[in-house]
């Protein structure tokens, strides 16, 4: 019998992200097994030359990692006989496609972080918790892998606690280890679940084995004392011996997710096809429904204040838009609805440029496949077809006039030149580009003003070769590519002060506008204080000094590449009743950035990479002999009896080529992850090399 609840409450909104290889997209194949989604397995690299599901591209199948987040939508039973609705994103977990994540997590309600039972945190699996934590996303963790050699879900377990600071706690422990495992013993329920048949699909329920009793007798102990935390009663129940009531304990469990005070750990391993079927039901108890979610969104008509949006659909319309694609025959927007419900045929309102667009086609999405639909509610994740708007787009029914805000992109780190073959091809590659950059954030397209040359940039070498790749297959562009280049950024190291006046006069009006001041060291980007009195400047200037600071942020003075990491201490100035206007002070501004930078002491900042290697023991010395030879720092090395974990902070400048450096010395043993770290001041030398090379290139 179906037990009756409100709507949303058994819908699940979540996403699967983790570390490169961790078994993340097998995971999501064996989940839309499970579910009756598809009715065979394919692996990421399958030999039936399938591939996964959710790697729908064909650069996907071939390479076997997930470039683009997908979506898709199952149902599954829980324990209780609900039918619950999962919303899924599987993400990419390569750092090159972050926004992939960050795009993701911004309307999910929950997620699940997969880790391997060898290898456990790992760098992007930092990045995707940090993620994670910045849009308060619960989760829960999976433990993946547990049939290789060495695995071990109780280390990992800890380095949940110890490297990102979770309080994790084990709902479940293996049975058997390695090549030898078979199942797991559900701490909760304190019973065991076998998997067999070819696919795990037959779960056999029993009595746990005496030799494991122990074992799970002490885990229970310990997860029941975290969980009293939660709940008073629990609490009493742990303290007076007694034996805790199931439904009590997933309660609390579920309390202790929501608010991000806990992280149940789950494990099996996805490729084994064993402790999907369990996962799933823990996604149905433990993560959050749209109902258990705080939604801002901010009133543009009552001065931004902040509004919590209610998972209702009798409410009036709210939508945000998180990812586009753009196709041969429109654009595909991908879109959380938070609020109300939209039909098609429906009138939706962007709320970034006011106009009206008509709702032609709703669908829900799996992988690459569509299912039109005639009605969207709250908490749906869908696709609107045809309408033309950017990422991280408001929509509302026009009754409203909210924004949400919008997720973080992170900055580009290198660049690479585009060389076309054949110019016949230009307007192909201008159409590439123009998709690429409006799917994409973190792909950024500009024109050198001197050389005419077209510069990508991106988060690394593989982010800009698969767009490079995807030119070439989607756009029939003969193109080839420059050696890529580091995105440096410019900065200051000392305060400077300015007084620039810029007068004009060449006969009837001219031009005057005058700034006092100085240029400051700061953390952000860029900031302008304001701290003009009197009236000295105009109000109405105020705005075109910060645009002539701007202005200049753009190109340095140095090496012509963005400053960064200054502040303007406007302090002081002087206006003329018919001479000063907008451009006056704009140019006032210019000139008194161009002087004050120059007495600065401006600096190159290079961007420095979070690099962790995993090598044989035996080649250690010779792979951190060659990290201090590309101006590496070590900053921790792990062993085990055959392997070596190694971490460093490399610039990137150096790390250009390394993938093949590094399997010549190890004889194609070891591996290695990369991701941005910081910016930091190249060394002297360096410095000096760059600005006499932007020197010679600009005579």
């Amino acid at each position: 019998m179906t037990i009756m609840s409100r709507p949303l409450d058994n819908v699940r909104n979540i996403g699967i992200s983790a570390h490169i290889d961790s078994g993340k997209t097998t995971l999501t194949e064996r989940i839309l097994f499970y579910t009756g989604r598809i009715h065979a397995i394919h692996e990421v690299r399958g030999k039936d030359g399938v591939g996964a599901t959710m790697d729908h591209m064909e650069l996907e199948k071939e390479k076997g990692i997930t470039i683009t987040s997908a979506c898709t939508f199952a149902q599954w039973e829980d324990d209780r006989g609900n039918e619950i609705n999962i919303n899924i994103i599987d993400t990419p977990g390569h750092v090159d496609f972050t926004i992939e994540v960050e795009r993701s997590l911004r309307v999910l309600d929950g997620a699940i972080l997969v880790l391997c039972g060898t290898s456990g945190v790992q760098s992007q699996s930092i990045t995707v918790d940090r993620q994670m934590k910045r849009y308060n996303v619960p989760r829960i963790a999976f433990v993946n892998k547990l049939d290789n050699p060495g695995s071990s879900p109780f280390i990992v377990s800890e380095q949940l606690r110890t490297k990102l600071g979770h309080n994790a706690v084990m709902f479940q422990i293996p049975i058997g280890a390695e090549s030898e495992l078979k199942g797991i013993v559900d701490l909760v329920k304190m019973r065991s679940f076998i998997f067999e048949g070819e696919n795990g699909e037959n779960v056999t329920e029993g009595e746990i084995a005496a030799d494991m009793l122990d074992l799970a007798t002490e885990k229970r102990e310990e997860l029941l004392e975290a969980l009293s935390e939660y709940d008073d009663e629990l609490m009493e129940i742990v303290m007076n011996g007694e034996d805790a009531p199931e439904d009590m304990v997933n309660a609390a469990a579920r309390k202790g997710t929501i608010t991000l005070g806990l992280t149940p750990v789950f494990m099996g391993s996805a490729y084994k096809n064993v402790g999907v079927q369990k996962l799933l039901h823990a996604v149905s108890l433990y993560l959050p429904s749209p109902y258990d979610v705080d939604n801002v969104a901010f009133d543009l008509d009552n001065d931004e204040a902040s509004v919590t949006l209610e998972s209702d659909s009798t409410k009036p319309f709210v939508g945000y838009v998180f990812k586009l694609e753009d196709g041969a025959y429109g654009q595909l927007s991908y879109m959380r609805v938070y609020q109300g419900k939209i039909s098609k045929g429906d009138a939706m309102y962007n709320m970034t440029n006011g106009k009206k667009h008509s709702i032609g086609r709703l669908m829900r999405v799996h992988s690459a496949d569509t299912e039109d639909i005639l009605v969207a509610e709250a908490g749906d994740i869908i696709a609107v077809f045809g309408v033309d708007c950017a990422t991280g787009t408001t929509f509302t029914n026009g009754d409203l006039r909210y924004n949400m805000t919008s997720m973080f992109v992170p900055a580009p780190v290198i660049d690479m030149k585009l060389i076309l073959n054949d110019r016949k091809n230009s307007a192909n590659l201008s159409k590439a580009l123009n998709r690429f950059g409006k799917e994409d954030p973190t792909f950024r397209v500009r024109v050198d003003e001197e050389s005419g040359e077209t510069i990508i940039s991106g988060m690394g070498e593989l982010h800009l070769e698969i767009y490079v790749e995807r030119m070439k297959r989607e756009y029939q562009v003969d193109l080839e590519v420059g050696r890529p280049q580091v995105a440096y950024r410019e900065s200051i190291e000392q305060d400077s002060p300015f007084d620039y006046s810029h007068k004009k006069q060449s006969g009837g009006r001219g031009q005057y506008g005058k700034v006092v001041g100085a240029l400051r060291k700061t953390e952000e980007d860029f900031v302008m204080e304001n701290n003009v009195s009197g009236g000295n400047i105009p109000k109405e200037y105020i705005s075109s000094c910060e645009k002539g600071f701007r202005g200049c942020l753009k190109e340095g003075a140095l090496i012509g590449f963005p400053v960064v990491n200054v502040m303007v201490d406007l302090q002081d100035g002087a206006y003329h009743n018919v001479d000063s206007d907008d451009i006056s002070f704009q140019l006032a501004a210019r000139g008194a950035f161009r002087e004050a930078y120059s007495r600065a002491n401006p600096i190159i900042l290079e961007p420095i990479m979070l690099v962790d290697i995993e090598t044989p023991t035996e080649f250690q010395g010779t792979v951190m002999g060659n990290l201090n030879s590309r101006r590496g720092i070590i900053t921790g090395t792990t062993e085990d009896e055959t392997f070596c974990k190694i971490n460093a902070e490399v610039p990137l400048s150096e790390m250009f080529g390394y993938v093949g450096e590094l399997r010549s010395m190890t004889q194609g043993k070891a591996e290695y992850t990369m991701e941005f770290a910081k910016y930091a001041k190249v060394p002297k030398t360096l410095h000096d090399e760059l600005v006499k090379e932007f020197s010679e290139k600009k005579k």
